[in-house]
């Protein structure tokens, strides 16, 4: 292998040998977390690493900033693959170890490392989140996270990360590490695969790197680990076990999931894993939690939120009116929670003077319940830091044991939920939808199915927002309009979509006989349409007849298509248009063609009516009528061909009938026979002209009630179509009470998970009151009695009944002088007070006055509290204060402290 020289970080270090870029650099990339401690775990970890497995090693410790690190030099005499400090742009390779600079923050993409200095306002060191999550980023399944000895958090996001793009985390066993803060963060947050020690871990490094989920994968040539039967089998014990579906998502994310597990569990056939399953539910658990893909973060990609700030809230608040409801936003696969917060936080600051007049609803909801819950708490680690600014921090958090909480004031403002976007009913009334990285695991088909659930759910006035990968498929262009095209932020259009939920996304269900339930067409086909089976099984009798005129007619008759010169056959009829063949048929043709058609579809195979004469014309024509029926339709259809006869000459019979004797000129001077016989014929020319007036008559008066039975058909059509308007409409209207009562489901959730922990926050104050050797009185505004402590009922006399009633009309067992006005004045200038008291006994008490804050920083009381006996007094060490009788002094007490009561004075 080359090697090339470079220059340490450190003037004076020694010049390295970097190996030059590999011809084919994949290969698995481990990256190694650790801090205080840590050095120690390294070092037993690096030595029993084998030095063959063909895996990057890249170490990320937190180093002192001002000392030159000796971490190289140290760990290349534990194992024999070349040590190395990371530089600006150093390609990685194989069976390499290298180690973080000091000062420096670490990313690497494909293969290359990037270095920058350290950002020095945070107080949290991220150092190595930073680079795991670069790591899984870039390298996706072929990284794999481990975190070693260190105290505070750092690591935790960046094994989630790693975990969430189907890599594989390890952690040190917590009782073997030095300190167990960052090994124990990370295995409470649950991305953590295996928790072993050092030693442990190398050798299961070495198992995985042989495992197919690797192996496999860096070999293109490997045989495929899976197959459709066992694939399928894995997805009906998943359907059947947690009601959700995933033959719908992307194959090959589906795929690796399934094999990364198979890794943890040292299974390498999937027909093993199969069987696995089958016995083990809490694996089958364990599967369909790492499918869900539980990856999120506060305000990922910035450039997204910006535009939303200078694109969709101006236009949410532009359309909006007087009438207008709460401003509402849905987030799909919202994880834990971060990004529901985030668009939070960010409408919030957008609003600013306006938050008070405007109320918000931020909806999130995901598959998983262990997520939610965890949403619903709003805690997180406190390496959140390197993704939420120190004003944010300040504004809109709480610092909490070991990290963050959501301030009240924001978590009031989200409602989360457990739901499947597919089959339960969507949101309504949304003026916002974010779903982004959650439609590039799905299959195009649910893609496309998922579309117009967000179109359904969004305002006319509505925005869609997706991942930077992502985009609409199919119809999705004709439902949504761009408007961001680099952030991928789409408007609404104001067009009809089909929204489908509440069925399973799978196979159809069969019914009792074993055959699918098939659902009827929701609206009958135009009468005049013409599909495109029909042209094509046309074309094809045409054809094998040589095309002669020809037309194409349903069952009503009505002509759809043409043929060929069908002029001498067909002819539009006087009066209103129609393309009634029977109406445009010429005369002489009528009684042949309706007759064959009656036939034809009689009988269900070809009528033919030949040499039939057509009037004016010296020729006849073979009529044929060949009946089909395409797959799509009911009805039959009719092919009409006209194949025309040799012209008919005089005399001739082309009918096969023998003509009546040509009339001949009678001379009225001729014979008496020739007179009868001119009579006759005279008489029956006008009987024929009578029968055909009255034929025609007739057919006159047919056609008058083909004409009225046609009218009275049109109006029951118009009242059947009102019928399905209204049926859509109702169908409509139940659409919006299933959403409705999804939300109102939701919010019922979210009360009572609020009411539980009132409840337990009202526990812990009663067992709090109760276990206090203190007398504490909290007295409201109004100066009324709420609470006391068993104590105080002793101290001061107090009783039950005294809740709710005045404290200064109370007779108390101490004499508290002018308590009324002290109380006021704590009130009034937020300032606590200590006044020393006198009970009956004259034994002298310390009496500490102090306000009653709530959550929101607002004064509602103040808080009374008795302390210890201080001893007795001879007399009032100011009796000339003003209090009466002395037994209640605000001045110096014999400790020489300073009350309130001096500015009395």
């Amino acid at each position: 292998m080359a090697a090339r020289k470079t220059s340490s970080k450190s003037g004076d270090a020694p010049e390295l040998m970097v190996p030059e870029p590999s011809v084919n650099p994949r290969f698995p990339v481990v990256g190694i977390g650790a801090s205080a401690g840590g050095l120690e775990a390294v070092s037993s970890l690096v030595q029993d690493l084998a030095p063959d497995l063909g895996i990057a090693y890249v170490l990320v410790l937190h180093l002192d900033p001002a000392r030159e690190s000796k971490v190289s030099e140290i760990l290349a005499r534990k194992t024999p693959m070349p040590v190395v400090q990371a530089q600006e742009g150093l390609r990685v390779e194989p069976d390499h170890v290298y180690v973080i600079p000091p000062n420096c923050e670490m990313t690497i993409d494909h293969w290359v490392l990037r270095l920058k200095d350290r950002e020095a306002h945070r107080s949290a060191n991220t150092t190595i989140d930073t680079f795991l999550r670069s790591l899984a980023v870039a390298h996706g399944s072929n990284a794999i996270g481990v975190i070693l000895s260190g105290t505070a958090s750092d690591g935790t996001l960046g094994l989630a990360a790693v975990k969430g793009e189907a890599g594989i985390t390890f952690a040190q066993e917590p009782s073997s590490a030095k300190y167990d803060g960052m090994p124990a963060s990370a295995i409470a947050s649950g991305s953590v695969d295996f928790i072993l020690t050092p030693a442990g871990i190398a050798k299961e490094i070495a198992r995985i790197r042989h495992h197919p989920y690797i192996a496999n994968r860096l070999n293109p040539e490997a045989e495929p680990v899976h197959d459709g039967s066992d694939m399928e089998q894995i997805f009906r014990l998943l359907r059947r076990t947690t009601t959700v579906d995933f033959s719908g998502y992307k194959s090959p994310t589906i795929a690796r999931r399934i094999q990364r597990r198979m890794a943890l569990k040292k299974i390498d056939k999937l027909k093993d894993y199969g069987a696995y399953l089958l016995r083990d539910q809490g694996e089958v658990a364990a599967l369909y939690q790492d499918l869900l893909i539980n990856v999120t973060s506060f305000f990922r990609n910035p450039e997204a939120f910006a535009a939303l700030r200078e694109i969709v809230y101006p236009a949410i608040m532009k359309a909006r009116t007087s009438a207008s409801g709460p401003l509402r936003i849905w987030v799909p696969g919202c994880s834990t929670g971060e990004e529901t917060y985030s668009h939070a936080i960010s409408l919030v600051e957008f609003l600013g003077g306006e938050r008070a007049d405007i109320p918000i609803q931020v909806f999130g909801t995901d598959l998983s319940e262990s997520a939610i819950q965890r949403a619903r708490a709003g805690v997180y680690k406190e390496n959140i830091e390197a993704d939420v600014t120190p004003a944010r921090l300040r504004r809109f958090f709480y610092k909490a044991d070991g990290g963050y909480q959501i301030k009240k004031v924001i978590r009031d403002l989200c409602i989360f939920s457990t739901q499947n976007v597919f089959n339960d009913p969507p949101f309504s009334r949304m003026d916002l939808v974010s779903c982004r990285n959650v439609m590039i695991y799905l299959s195009q088909s649910l893609q496309k199915r998922v579309v117009p659930i967000f179109h359904y759910a969004l305002n006319p006035t509505g925005f869609l927002m997706l991942g930077s990968t992502e985009g609409l498929l199919g119809a999705g262009s004709e439902l949504f309009e761009m408007t961001d095209k680099k952030q991928k932020i789409f408007r609404k259009r104001l067009v009809s979509a089909p929204v489908a939920f509440g069925f399973s996304v799978g196979k159809p269900e069969h019914g009792p006989t074993g055959t699918p339930t098939v659902t009827a067409p929701s609206k009958l086909p135009e009468m005049l349409k013409i599909p495109l089976e029909l042209q094509r099984e046309a074309d094809r009798l045409l054809l094998a007849r040589y095309v002669p005129p020809a037309v194409l007619i349903n069952e009503h008759l009505e002509i759809l298509q043409t043929r060929g010169r069908t002029a001498s056959f067909l002819e539009l009829p006087s009066g209103k248009a129609s393309l009634n063949l029977l109406k445009m048929a010429r005369p002489g043709l009528l009684f042949e063609l309706q007759g064959a058609i009656d036939e034809a579809r009689r009988q269900g195979f070809e009528a033919i009516r030949p040499r039939v004469r057509v009037d004016d014309e010296k020729k006849t024509v073979t009529i044929r009528v060949v009946p089909f029926k395409v797959p799509t339709q009911t009805q039959h259809s009719f092919l009409i061909v006209f194949e025309s006869d040799l012209p008919v000459e005089d005399g001739g019979s082309p009918s096969g009938l023998v003509q009546a004797p040509a009339a001949q000129v009678v001379d009225p001077s001729s014979s008496g026979e020739y007179s009868a016989l001119g009579k006759q014929i005279v008489q029956l020319r006008q009987e024929l002209a009578a029968t055909r007036e009255y034929l025609q008559s007739i057919i006159e008066s047919q056609e008058g009630t083909n004409e009225e039975l046609q009218s009275a058909n049109e109006e029951i059509q118009s009242g059947n179509e009102e019928l399905q308007s209204t049926n859509e409409e109702l169908q409509t209207s139940k659409e919006e009470l299933e959403s409705a009562n999804e939300e109102l489901h939701t919010v019922n959730e979210e009360m009572q998970h609020r009411n539980e922990l009132l409840t337990q926050l009202n526990n812990d104050l009663t067992n709090l009151l109760y276990s206090v050797s203190l007398p504490i009185v909290m007295v409201g505004a109004d100066l009324s009695v709420r609470r006391f402590t068993p104590q105080a009922a002793a101290v001061l006399g107090l009783s039950s009944s005294d809740i709710g009633r005045p404290m200064p009309r109370l007779r108390l067992k101490v004499d508290m002088g002018s308590l009324e006005q002290n109380m006021l004045d704590v009130i009034q200038q937020v300032q606590s007070q200590q006044l020393h008291v006198q009970d009956n006994e004259g034994k002298w008490c310390l009496l500490r006055i102090v306000p009653y804050r709530t959550m929101d920083n607002r004064i509602d009381g103040v808080v009374l509290s008795v302390m210890n006996e201080i001893g007795s007094f001879s007399a009032s060490p100011g009796g000339g204060d003003g209090m009466g009788t002395g037994k209640v002094l605000a001045g110096k007490s014999k400790r020489g402290s300073k009350g309130s009561g001096e500015s009395r004075r």
